[in-house]
Parts: structure tokens; C-alpha cells; sequence
């Protein structure tokens, strides 16, 4: 039998400035990269959903086009003026061709467990809807400025998200919903739809306030066991030098007395960056993924090479922390060009300028380089990769 369909749809379109920043908390960097696109990336990572989409303010349309580059997402969903018309609106544009089964989730929630994932896909084998939960742990009062009246916490629940249903139940509840709902929950059960409890997790708390942006730096940190560890790779590469009268360098076009023989541009840093990255996940070297005996490769530029190997590392989930880049030769002098270079990678990665190294030594006129035959380029790059539960 063939599997249910499943479709996430993870809701962006609030300002969020609560927390602080001066940007909707959903684009502002945690890690290095954007809230959202973590909460994207933990989904992809997961195997069961089939295809993610997000709803946006269309306002922040450019925040959101550099928060997923280089994720295979489609078009964003245009939000409405409240998360409750923002989920109708993304559940509406999946209405041509729907999924069985829907998750609708928080972008401020970026770091759920496969687990907590799996009990909800399968909670909805018997039911209409499933929804984490966390069972309430401290004492309740009631109160103002003093404390009043115990609250019992037998049966309460502290709701998280994704919250799943089946596709077409979860529709024809929004659109018979009144206004005012605060999620999927409180919409389903007004609609009479059969909604179990599943467990939820501390690793998927919500970004609200300004102190929980350490929290979620801190579920990053490669010292923590609950989301992620550290990877570190190198590469290195070399090129002759021949007839030409410019050499490509870290994507930077440097005019000299010589060119770089290559099957490629010949770019000796991108090259030996790109193979440092593809080391990080394990996935081969530059030649696998473009061998020079293929004629589409002949004088390609090189960002394209270093661009597919951060795509790769992002869709393991991999987030990348910082590159460096060392470039062997007496000539040509890199310190006029080092700020242009660290520019050009940063770019090309989609990094902050801090989390890319570009430095440059030479031989002391000693070996190949020192007879200025050509140049090396070594680099190193770290990244983290999720954990599997």
C-alpha cells in the first residue's frame, strides 16, 4: 500500500519583533543562519515529510528568498493579517492537489526531534489530528501582585508544534471556523475532529523572548548532545601556471603576468574550499561531482563548484559555521584582494563576512611555488550536522 502523502507547512508570516533585534524573529540568525531556515532544514531532514511549504508576509520577501537559498522550496504562500488566516491561506494553496496529511508548524520552533515527528505521523493512522504536548511540571497559582488560589495541574498540557491532521479535515474546519482561534487545536475541536495527544519536547520550544535566542545559540553548540555535532574537513588543491594574463582567485579576477592552467577557471581556492566542504558530509571530492573529463566543465567558473557543495552540506541538514582559505605563492601579492575575496565566498555561501577566513603565506622562494610554477591553496571548513534520535 502505498504511503500517505505529507505536507508541512511551516507558518513565517508574523512580525515577531518581541523578541527583539530589529528583524521578525524568524530571520534572524541563530548559528549563522536564519531561524527559519534551521526550522525548514530540521523538517527536510526528516523522511517522512514529502514537501515543505512556508507562508510569509510578502513584505519580507527578500528576508525570506535569503533565509532558504539553496533549499528546493517553491513559491511562499502570501500570509493573511492573523496566524489563523495565514494557516487558512497555506492550506487553501495546497487545495488543487492535496496531501493526505498536513503538518502545521511555527518558525519559531527550529529544532524538533525526528521522534517527536514520528509519534504525530503516526497518531493519525486512528486519528483526525494529533498535537505535542509537554504535562505541566511546576506548582500553578493564580494572582496579581500577591498569589491567590492553587491552580490543579492534573491534565494540563503545554501545547507545541507541528500540530498534524489530515489534509481535508483540517480544511473544511478553517473554513468553517469563526475568527479568533490561536492554533490548529483550538480550530479542530471546535469543528468535533478527533485530536490524540502526543508527546512533545523541550527541544521544541518557541523563540519568544530576547533570552531565548541563547537558548537556541546554546541547542547549536557543539558541546550539546540535543541537536547537532561538529564536523571539520580539508582540502587542497594546485595549479601550474601558463600563457594568460589574469588568474582567478577565490572567485576574484587578478590581473598578472600569467594565467592558471585548468580544466575549470582553475581557481586553486575555491577548488580546495569546495573539496573541504564536501569532506564535512563525507559525499567525495571536486572531480566526483565535476570531472574534468566532461566538456560542460571546460572554463566554468568555479563559484558554481563551491555553491552545489554548501547545497549538498545544507540538505543534510548541515549548517555551515566558518571557512578558511590559505593561498601558497610568491605571486601575485594577495593583501590587495583578501577583503574582495572574503566578500566573493561570503556570498557565494550565503555566510555573515566574520565567518569567512582568507589569508595568504608563501614558500620562501623554496619548491615549486617558490619558483613561482604555480600555486596551492588549502582550506578548512566546520559545520554541524543533526543528530539522529
Amino acid at each position: 500500500m502505498k504511503p500517505p502523502s505529507v505536507h508541512a507547512i511551516i507558518v513565517a508570516a508574523g512580525a515577531g519583533l518581541r523578541a527583539g533585534g530589529g528583524l521578525p524573529k524568524q530571520y534572524r540568525r541563530v548559528g549563522g543562519a536564519p531561524l527559519l531556515r534551521h526550522a525548514v532544514m530540521r523538517l527536510q531532514a526528516h523522511g517522512g515529510i514529502d514537501a515543505i511549504s512556508v507562508v510569509i508576509n510578502p513584505a519580507d520577501r527578500a528576508l525570506y528568498d535569503a533565509a532558504v537559498a539553496g533549499l528546493g522550496l517553491g513559491e511562499p504562500v502570501a500570509g493573511g493579517a492573523t496566524r489563523q488566516q495565514s494557516v487558512r491561506h497555506g492550506l487553501e494553496a495546497l487545495a488543487a492537489s492535496p496531501p493526505d496529511l498536513v503538518l502545521v508548524h511555527d518558525a519559531a520552533r527550529a529544532f524538533v526531534p525526528d521522534a517527536m515527528l514520528d509519534a504525530l505521523l503516526a497518531a493519525l493512522a486512528d486519528n483526525d489530528g494529533a498535537v505535542p504536548a509537554l504535562t505541566v511540571v511546576d506548582s500553578l497559582r493564580r494572582g496579581d501582585t500577591h498569589y491567590r488560589a492553587a491552580v490543579d495541574r492534573d491534565g494540563l498540557f503545554r501545547v507545541q508544534t507541528p500540530q498534524a491532521f489530515r489534509y481535508a479535515a483540517l480544511l473544511a474546519a478553517h473554513r468553517a471556523a469563526a475568527d479568533g482561534a490561536t492554533d490548529e487545536l483550538a480550530i479542530a475541536m471546535a469543528a468535533g475532529l478527533n485530536v490524540a495527544v502526543t508527546p512533545g519536547d523541550e527541544r521544541a520550544f518557541k523563540v519568544t523572548e530576547p533570552q531565548d535566542f541563547a537558548k537556541a545559540e546554546a541547542m547549536l553548540s557543539a558541546d550539546s548532545p540535543t541537536a547537532y555535532a561538529s564536523r571539520a574537513a580539508s582540502g587542497f588543491d594546485v595549479h601550474r601556471f601558463g600563457p594568460g594574463d589574469h588568474v582567478w582567485l577565490c572567485g576574484v579576477q587578478i590581473p598578472h603576468t600569467h594565467g592558471l592552467i585548468g580544466h575549470s577557471d582553475a581557481d586553486a581556492g575555491l577548488h580546495a574550499l569546495t573539496d573541504a566542504l564536501l569532506g564535512t558530509i563525507s559525499a567525495g571530492d571536486i572531480g566526483d561531482h565535476f570531472p574534468p573529463s566532461d566538456a560542460r566543465w571546460r572554463g566554468a567558473a568555479s563559484d558554481q563548484f563551491l555553491a552545489h557543495a554548501a547545497t549538498l552540506v545544507r540538505a543534510a541538514g548541515g549548517i555551515i559555521d566558518h571557512v578558511d582559505v590559505t593561498l601558497i605563492c610568491e605571486r601575485p601579492k594577495i593583501g590587495p584582494h583578501r577583503a574582495a575575496m572574503r566578500q566573493r565566498i561570503a556570498a557565494i555561501l550565503g555566510l555573515a563576512l566574520p565567518q569567512v577566513s582568507v589569508k595568504a603565506t608563501t614558500t620562501e622562494m623554496l619548491g615549486f611555488t617558490g619558483r613561482s610554477e604555480g600555486l596551492a591553496a588549502q582550506a578548512m571548513a566546520s559545520v554541524r550536522l543533526p543528530l539522529k534520535d
